[in-house]
């Protein structure tokens, strides 16, 4: 493992951002007649926030538990939180959000396999 000095942890942390962390669950309404098209639209609607450069990573969680997906946003909670409750899986309670602000590294990302 490499070693990281004092020096080099101040200097990369003076780098970090804000991100708003969205943690979504399933909500009531998951799983009944025609919520699997709202996922789809609700999937749909995540791409064109990535095209838009809004949604930096998005995560879907399919492990059998109540959790839903982890989007990574960048920008501010308040902004987020207006653009989760325009969404389709929101709006039907398909799924639930909660949202974290939270500090990351520019250029961080998931790397290929």
């Amino acid at each position: 493992m490499a070693e990281i000095t004092d020096e080099v942890m101040r200097e990369r942390l003076a780098l970090t951002r804000s991100y708003t962390i969205a943690l979504l669950r399933k909500g009531p309404a998951y799983g009944t007649e025609g919520s699997d098209a709202i996922i789809w639209e609700h999937g749909r609607r995540n791409m064109s926030l990535r095209e838009q450069g809004l949604l930096q990573i998005v995560c879907p969680i399919n492990d059998g538990t109540d959790a839903a997906g982890v989007g990574v946003f960048g920008a501010a909670v308040e902004q987020v939180r207006e653009i989760l409750d325009g969404d389709p899986a929101i709006q039907a309670q398909v799924l639930t959000y909660e949202l974290h602000p939270a500090r990351g590294f520019p250029g961080d990302g998931l790397r290929p396999w």
